[in-house]
């Protein structure tokens, strides 16, 4: 990969930059409207990242920060983690945001901005004043707490490609760093009550009060979510695409409950949340496209396990801050599936290799679905489990017997392989490609059960 850009590369990245500035400078002239200011930041996010990608690509090999794509004939030497630098672009554009949703909202409706003259507004008109996609100031502090896990996270995540951490060890690397949010959550929020269907109503109420079992949800809310997405991985372009799916839909999630929700005469409780997680959700999916240009098939650079941390728990910082953590999973059902999937490997009832990818065939050029060998015979009930799964009309594992109809081989448990196993050999980007598909199928249908069918289940749709 060329460390220079393109003469349509660079006047496409200046383009954008001097389109984004521009309206940067025109907010300024106006009320400083922090949606459009966040989607100025989101494209000169892009921009940098795009640039950054390109530059320090040779840097990151001479650094050692390198590996092979092995699903290539020549398996090439590829620059490694460079999810870092998406990361803290990402991290630097929220910084700066900062002054637009909190600082503005307070002193220009204190003071005229006029010299030293000061405009006195009295309290009720600063309490009811402030204009709908305004932050309060409360909020502030969550706003703080995710960029301090969004850090921590970050820097576990580097931790982690440059030492290679087990995974016993970094599985719970996401929870140490939720550890701010959690804390600024029990401060600021602490609620910890969930609505009780209708249909349950009359055994439990109306509302329960978990307790400390919400926050220990809402902590395997953070494990999970960067977890899922390092586990379904392995081929070009699929950590970043998935991420992107989850990001749109997510956004698309909080348009329409912004959308739905009443404005006059005071907003709704759900607007801030909403906001939040769109001021989160832009610079992500800017950086993260201009990452997915450089990662997607060929692909030329790889993202480490840095940008599937970060992913997932910006994911997670959403859904836990911006109170839909329900709806989130929603959004995950795919990834949700593989975990469930690949637990037998992960917990070590079957063998798991250290690398579950798929197998490339040299001579056809395409993806097999990858095997584990059984140095030991499984026990009774898993040779029964795994030949049921492999006589079903819909074969969840191929197996491969020696003479005595003992198990010798079987195929890695990950969605992946499965697909593989269901279509046929597929090239790369036709895998990932389907993979994104089905996510993106599956998740348009769990908004639309979200947003048509909450009624059903509950008395009210509070939109969170």
């Amino acid at each position: 990969m060329s460390t220079l850009l393109t003469r349509t590369e660079t006047w496409t990245v200046v383009a954008i930059s001097f389109l984004c500035l521009t309206v940067l400078a025109n907010t300024f002239q106006g009320d400083g409207e922090p949606l459009i200011v966040s989607l100025a930041f989101s494209g000169l996010a892009f921009s940098l990242t795009y640039a950054l990608v390109r530059w320090l690509g040779q840097i990151f090999i001479s650094a050692g920060l390198k590996g092979r794509d092995m699903s290539k004939l020549k398996k090439p030497e590829l620059p490694e983690t460079m999810g870092a630098v998406c990361a803290v672009v990402y991290l630097l554009t929220l910084i700066v945001f900062i002054p637009f949703p909190f600082y503005q909202d307070i002193v220009a409706a204190a003071t005229s901005g006029r010299g030293d003259e000061e405009v006195i507004i009295e309290w009720q008109q600063l309490a009811d004043g402030r204009i709908l996609h305004r932050f309060p100031h409360s909020k502030l502090a969550s706003y703080l707490s995710a960029l301090l896990s969004l850090q921590s996270v970050v820097i576990l995540g580097i931790a982690d490609d440059l030492f290679d951490i087990r995974w016993r060890h970094k599985l719970f690397i996401p929870a140490v760093a939720s550890i701010p949010m959690l804390v600024v959550y029990f401060v600021d929020y602490g609620v910890t009550n969930v609505v009780v269907p209708v249909q349950l109503e009359g055994y439990f109420g109306s509302l329960v009060d978990l307790g400390w079992i919400y926050y220990a949800y809402m902590a395997s809310i953070a494990i999970f979510c960067p977890n899922s997405i390092n586990i379904l991985a392995g081929i070009n372009g699929i950590e970043v695409t998935q991420s992107l799916v989850i990001a749109v839909l997510l956004l698309l999630n909080d348009i329409l409950s912004l959308y739905a929700t009443p404005t006059y005469p005071s907003p709704h409780p759900a607007t801030d949340p909403h906001l939040f997680s769109i001021y989160l959700l832009l610079p992500f999916i800017g950086v993260s496209m201009a990452l997915w240009w450089h990662n997607w098939y060929p692909a030329k650079v790889f993202v480490g396990d840095t940008y599937c941390y970060f992913a997932g728990m910006v994911f997670a910082i959403v859904g836990i801050l911006g109170h839909f953590s329900k709806t989130l999973l929603l959004t995950f059902v795919p990834q949700i599936i593989n975990f469930l999937y690949s637990a037998p490997q992960l917990f070590r009832i079957i063998p798991c290799p250290r690398h579950r990818l798929p197998h490339f065939n040299p001579r056809s050029g395409l993806l097999e679905p990858s095997t584990t060998k059984w140095q030991r015979p499984p026990g009774k009930i898993v040779t029964s489990l795994l030949k049921l799964m492999a006589r079903l009309p819909i074969p969840l594992v191929a197996i491969s017997l020696d003479e005595h109809g003992t198990i010798v081989q079987s195929t890695n448990l990950t969605v992946l392989n499965l697909w593989l196993l269901w279509f046929g050999p597929l090239r790369e980007d036709r895998l990932a490609i389907g993979i994104v598909g089905a996510q993106t199928i599956v998740g348009i249908i769990g908004l639309s059960v979200r947003h048509k069918l909450a009624l059903l289940v509950f008395r009210q749709d509070n939109r969170l």
